[in-house]
């Protein structure tokens, strides 16, 4: 988001004032009118008809969580390049944006095709939201679409939405802009805090280092005053017995040095132990972080992929040119065990546009765990959310599927993202897969 957003934002949510020192009632969101060019007085007035409004007649500072939202730095690339832009090849994604951003205010200038991109590529999500009738169902649905983590299709169907207020509007961008910082926070602090652990641990080993040498000089200088009072104790026994009163004194001396330095010795042996424990607890914890961190990395790198096969999948839903990601199931049976029963018609969806034919199993909430084997032998290969399925459905499913030789792949949650990432990998093995056809 450019950095004058906050200043725009912050203007606009406290108390309605534009630049032109136009007065609007308290807490309105600004929407532009659905006329072109100048308007009068009711420019920023609420739409009155019960149509989606237009990017264009949108307020601009709503522009850029839309476009950086909503829409790929792939997809912007290819309606700069369709519109003619000087450079939009070789631009870079700051760029793309900026230019997408300042395009979506001008409806003859291309926000008419920046509105056609956000419709094509959400059209799911629009057709859900269109059931609203009120802003009570609208806000629902937004909702269940943060919990599900559908976040960009739900955020354009949102804004857009005939009945969207000024509270909806408030709202799903303090949601979308929140989860941009959380998601930046979650990734610095993991790195402050392992290189706190870092620091942490170079200082207690160079203290332990110091307190071992401290030790052994210690050690090497109650020997040598040991070794010397012995000396010194054999020198007054060799004397005269007239001496035995000095020699008690040296005796007496020697004891009193050698309970010293005891007293000295175990001193600095817990304070070692002291340090040894801490040094233990801090390499444990920068472990952990590591392990966390290590984690983390695996996680970003799955949603990366799984994100990269949506939108390869869609471009080839879209019409465009097959990419290499999507998966190509060429007419195998994939059975899907477990998942939410409202989901079903999308996955099922998701399968045949890959190619395949769709069977399902509810994991033994409605149908019976009886017919899971049938289905097992009748399929090709199975797939499980493993956030959503029974602990029995899945021994069996992994069982049978082992015992026949039939492929099956864990998946990461129930989302159509690990759907298609788990496609793809079943594409990837053709060979297992002709072998169990």
């Amino acid at each position: 988001m450019p950095s004058r957003a906050p200043d725009l934002l912050s203007s606009i949510f406290a108390n309605g004032l534009q630049p032109k020192a136009t007065t609007f009632p308290r807490g309105m969101i600004p929407v532009k009118s659905r006329g072109s060019g100048e308007a009068s007085g009711d420019e920023f007035a609420p739409p009155a008809s019960r149509r989606r409004t237009a990017i264009w007649d949108m307020h601009h500072s709503m522009h850029c969580s839309i476009i950086g939202t909503c829409l790929s730095t792939s997809e912007i690339r290819r309606l700069l390049i369709k519109l003619g832009v000087h450079g939009a090849e070789s631009a870079s994604d700051h760029d793309l944006h900026k230019q997408g951003v300042t395009l979506a205010g001008r409806a003859q200038g291309g926000g008419k095709f920046i509105q056609k991109a956000l419709d094509r590529r959400h059209e799911a999500a629009i057709r859900q939201f269109a059931k609203a009738q009120d802003e009570g169902a609208l806000r629902q649905l937004w909702d269940e679409a943060v919990k599900r983590g559908d976040i960009p299709g739900a955020y354009w169907a949102a804004l857009s939405h005939p009945a969207a207020t000024d509270a909806i509007m408030r709202k799903t961008f303090g949601d979308v802009h929140m989860l941009s910082h959380m998601v930046g926070a979650a990734n610095r602090a993991d790195i402050r805090r392992l290189c706190q652990l870092e620091q942490e641990n170079a200082a207690l080993s160079a203290l332990i280092e110091l307190q071992q040498r401290q030790l052994r000089d210690g050690f090497v200088e109650r020997d040598n005053k040991i070794r010397l009072l012995n000396e010194a104790l054999s020198r007054a026994l060799a004397r005269a017995p007239a001496s035995a009163e000095h020699a008690d004194d040296d005796i007496r001396a020697a004891e009193a040095a050698l309970i010293d330095l005891d007293r000295r010795l175990n001193r600095e042996v817990t304070r070692r132990k002291g340090l040894e424990g801490r040094l233990e607890a801090a390499t444990f914890a920068l472990s952990r972080a590591e392990r966390a961190h290590q984690h983390t990395d695996g996680e970003r790198e799955k949603l990366g992929l799984e994100l990269s096969l949506v939108e390869a999948q869609i471009a080839g839903w879209l019409g465009e040119e097959q990419s290499a990601l999507a998966p190509q199931l060429g007419g195998m049976q994939v059975l899907y065990v477990g998942g939410r029963a409202h989901q079903v018609p999308q996955l099922k969806a998701v399968v045949e546009r890959a190619g395949g034919r769709f069977l399902h199993h509810d994991g033994g909430i409605e149908h019976s765990m009886a017919l899971l084997p049938g289905l097992i032998s009748r399929a090709d290969c199975a797939v499980f959310p493993i956030d959503c399925v029974s602990h029995d459905a899945m021994g069996i499913l992994k069982r049978q599927c082992r015992q026949l030789a039939k492929p099956f792949v864990p998946l990461r949650t129930s989302s159509l993202a690990s759907l298609l990432s788990g496609l793809a990998t079943l594409g990837r093995t053709p060979e297992r897969i002709a072998a169990v056809n």
